[in-house]
């Protein structure tokens, strides 16, 4: 369950980190088109959120995560695929996007991760 959280973490904190990498490309150069650029941003920041969100509830071993973490690391695979393909093709990026995913999607469905995540718990998230 640590194991999984670490990666969730640190997909999270790669996220912000592309969330400041976009605010600074923002500022210091001048986009093709402002709207874009401020919508892919949004994006960015709902997504960071999002994983950080998931990232968090995991240690407190919350059910709805599995669900989650599985429809980001299939969005995270679906850019990753994108990634090796194409007119700017970068196979390093699709790597490094598709191998935590996989990670994360066996150790979703393992039953130890199953079991943690599916005892009713009270809301402090101690086991009932």
């Amino acid at each position: 369950m640590l194991l999984l959280a670490a990666i969730l973490y640190a997909e999270a904190a790669l996220l912000w980190a592309a969330v400041a990498w976009l605010i600074l490309e923002l500022l210091i150069a001048t986009p093709t088109s402002l709207a874009t650029a401020l919508a892919i941003l949004v994006l960015v920041v709902i997504a960071a959120s999002w994983v950080t969100a998931i990232a968090v509830n995991s240690l407190r071993r919350r059910s709805w995560i599995r669900g989650a973490a599985v429809t980001w690391q299939l969005v995270q695979i679906a850019v990753a695929v994108g990634s090796f393909q194409g007119l700017y093709a970068r196979p390093d990026l699709g790597w490094a996007l598709l191998l935590p995913s996989v990670v994360v999607l066996v150790l979703l469905f393992q039953r130890r991760v199953i079991a943690e995540t599916t005892t009713a718990r009270s809301a402090d998230g101690s086991p009932l």
